[in-house]
């Protein structure tokens, strides 16, 4: 067997596939690769590839986490999902030049010398991709572009003075700390209370659904379809936001006319119930981690190669330059490094964002996958900073964090009501309690009314109602994984910032 019972690999084919990923980069630029460097190109394309790695491992689930937790997708259909398509994104859209300084943290100008150039940036290859591994290992996904600008930003600061930093730009990013997670929680938490009120709230769900689930999904290809345009394929044409959703609305009323018709024969045979309205967001649900994959396989592989590539360039040029071009071979180590992370070690990440954090069903994966979307739409207009990690991780709180708003609101009714009503029979007391304590808000409502046409079946006393009370303060996003992570996020950059002066140092040490 070549999987563990929870469908991972086991740990000796993860970490062999690795190995031999990397050796066989190793052995391509020592012998094949077009481009002369050295053995410091040598090592500094085995780095590249270990942060390619870790980018897939970390960051792609992201994309395929709330589906795998919602169950469209399996983890072994997400992981083969995304492999395809971040593989996909990178290979076509990813981009013929890249920036050689991500974010523009420090002035290239500023180091004269290629030597030590190509230090700097291998340098914060590695000390980017150690934090990434480090990350992955205690389930805290972290944004990648986070980890390189820090490493970036130390790195540099070692090998040319605290001038050489734009400390303007790193506020800029501190910035995003706040924006995409407030953003995308915001966001995902509006869509599914209009979800709930339109659809699920409703006595005839099947009815809602029919009427307001093609507008959904079309809101979804809208959204999906402008993003991919502004975003997943930039690098290949751009175009400007009027354009990317003039396009984003002709595919929509396509996608529009085409779930109409298949919500309304779908809905015909289903049963009334909102599990079974679920399912009708599966495929949009598919398409949309799909999509995700594409754009973040085409945008953030230049985190792993993009430094790799500035040191071919300067290797093969004498100079530093702001921009430099990807040869194929680099582009095809970053794909599939980002293919191999994923595969290997994404499976943990993929959980903890599908499940960990809070429950996820198809309608509040929905919420979260759009929300991912539209704020980075929203912010690509204004001009703000957002990370997609950061984003998503916000989206799935906000969900969360609308439910326990939800439950306490519904219970908080439920008391004002039944405080009025007392009566000896403790056993239906109990029986209710626990039907209560099992139910969801909508099964609460029923349970409300009938609580008030038929108050002799509900007896309670002052110590039961402070016990009904209790009910609602459960925590339906776990406190303990949002802490863990929201602290990752906090010292991203001054850990990557730390771990890259030290790999400067240490490498100047040794090839010096």
């Amino acid at each position: 067997m070549i999987t563990s019972k929870s469908g991972e690999l086991h740990w000796f084919v993860r970490y062999g596939i690795s190995l031999v990923y990397l050796l066989l980069t190793l052995f391509y630029v020592l012998t094949l690769s077009p481009t002369s460097g050295g053995y410091l190109l040598v090592f500094a394309a085995v780095v590249g590839g270990y942060m390619a790695m870790n980018i897939g491992a970390n960051d792609v689930a992201n994309n395929v986490g709330p589906a795998v937790g919602s169950k469209a997708l399996t983890l072994g259909g997400a992981i083969l999902l995304a492999a395809i398509f971040e593989a996909a994104g990178a290979l076509i859209a990813g981009g013929e030049v890249v920036g050689t300084i991500k974010s523009g943290i420090i002035d290239p100008q500023e180091i004269s010398d290629t030597q030590t150039f190509v230090w700097l940036m291998t340098a914060s290859l590695l000390a980017g991709a150690i934090w990434l591994n480090f990350a992955t290992v205690i389930g805290a996904p972290v944004s990648t572009t986070h980890s390189i600008v820090g490493a970036v930003l130390g790195a540099g600061v070692a090998a040319g003075g605290m001038g050489i930093a734009n400390w303007g730009n790193l506020g800029t990013i501190a910035s995003s700390w706040v924006i995409s997670p407030v953003m995308g929680g915001v966001i995902a938490a509006s869509l599914l209370m209009l979800i709930k009120k339109t659809i699920l709230y409703r006595d005839d769900v099947m009815q809602s659904a029919r009427v307001y689930v093609p507008w959904l999904v079309a809101f979804m290809a809208w959204a999906f379809t402008t993003y991919l345009v502004l975003k997943g394929i930039s690098n290949i044409w751009k175009t400007g936001p009027l354009t990317a959703a003039l396009i984003g609305l002709g595919v929509a009323a396509a996608v529009y006319e085409i779930t109409r018709r298949s919500v309304n024969r779908a809905t015909q045979v289903m049963e009334n119930t909102r599990e079974r309205v679920n399912d009708l967001f599966t495929v949009p649900l598919v398409f949309a981690a799909a999509l995700l994959s594409f754009a973040h396989g085409a945008n953030d592989v230049a985190n792993a190669i993009g430094p790799l590539a500035a040191i071919a360039d300067a290797l093969v040029t004498g100079s530093v330059s702001e921009k430099a071009s990807i040869p194929v071979w680099v582009m095809a180590i970053g794909a599939l490094g980002l293919s191999i992370g994923l595969a290997a070690f994404g499976p943990r990440l993929i959980r903890t964002v599908g499940s960990e954090i809070t429950e996820l069903d198809k309608s509040r994966a929905y919420c979260i996958a759009m929300s991912a979307a539209i704020t980075v739409i929203i912010a690509s207009q204004l001009g703000l900073p957002v990370s997609s990690t950061h984003i998503a991780l916000g989206g799935i709180c906000g969900v969360g964090f609308l439910r326990e708003y939800l439950k306490t609101r519904y219970a908080s009714k439920l008391h004002r009501i039944l405080e009025r009503h007392e009566a000896e029979d403790q056993d239906q007391l109990r029986t209710y309690l626990r039907n209560f304590q099992t139910a969801d808000v909508e099964e609460m409502r029923a349970m409300l009314k009938r609580a008030k046409k038929f108050p002799e079946e509900v007896p309670l006393t002052k110590k039961d109602r402070k016990r009904l009370k209790k009910i609602y303060k459960q925590e339906l996003v776990k406190r303990k994984h949002l802490y863990r992570i929201a602290a990752a996020w906090v010292i991203t950059v001054p850990a990557s910032a730390v771990l890259g002066a030290l790999m400067f140092f240490m490498l100047r040490g040794m090839l010096i």
